[in-house]
């Protein structure tokens, strides 16, 4: 365990015990199935890790108890993270922890992310929410995005990227080994014809979505 882990477990275990952030509790188990789970994949891909360099933005879709959001930024203090979760008590008590453990880069809003405007080349990461062909078509930006999926071991007998339009490429498809876990495929892709302006504004127009900027969350 490391000094992240023992802070975060001595939150969930005791003020917020009742909410349900993890089932994870064992130290052993919350350190490789949500620590290392969460930071592996940055530190150990090449490729990912190379992307990871070049970008101070990281959105992290439906992080639930705040997986890898949290982990992540407490290893990262230059980056900025921004968390979009549907339910809003978490990300209430999300917010709270990361404020409580002294993490100063975090932001958490009750926000669905398909109605955010991406105005800035960032990574968005989605880990145990929904499938790819679901959200990727939700991401709406004119600028340069790494979609970063966090899938089980399992992920090419329920689903496949046969679909995947021209306008996304694959970067990385790792499936990675990971202590006292199942193993995690991860899953980058990067936009390659990133909307126009004119298109967005478009898009705003036909859609019923009310659009909110990125910028504003920053």
């Amino acid at each position: 365990m490391n000094s992240f882990c023992e802070k975060y477990l001595e939150q969930v275990r005791g003020e917020f015990a009742g909410i349900n952030l993890t089932r994870i509790l064992s130290d052993e188990d919350f350190y490789h199935k949500q620590y290392v789970d969460s930071v592996y994949p940055f530190e150990n891909i090449p490729s990912l890790k190379k992307i990871y360099k070049k970008n101070k933005i990281h959105i992290d879709v439906g992080f639930g108890g705040g997986f890898p959001l949290l982990p992540l930024a407490s290893i990262y203090p230059d980056k900025k993270y921004i968390g979009f979760e549907a339910r809003g008590k978490k990300s209430k008590v999300v917010n709270q922890i990361a404020s409580n453990i002294g993490l100063e880069n975090v932001k958490t809003y009750h926000q669905r992310f398909e109605h955010v405007y991406i105005d800035h080349d960032c990574i968005i990461s989605f880990k145990a929410v929904s499938t790819i062909q679901n959200l990727l078509p939700n991401i709406i930006s004119d600028k340069t995005i790494y979609a970063v999926f966090y899938k089980g071991p399992n992920f090419y007998e329920l689903e496949d990227l046969d679909w995947l339009p021209r306008t996304w490429e694959i970067v990385e498809e790792t499936l990675l080994e990971i202590p006292n876990t199942d193993g995690r495929m991860i899953i980058v892709l990067k936009n390659n014809n990133v909307l126009r302006r004119t298109d967005v504004n478009n898009f705003k127009k036909k859609s019923n979505k009310n659009l909110v900027s990125l910028s504003q969350f920053l």
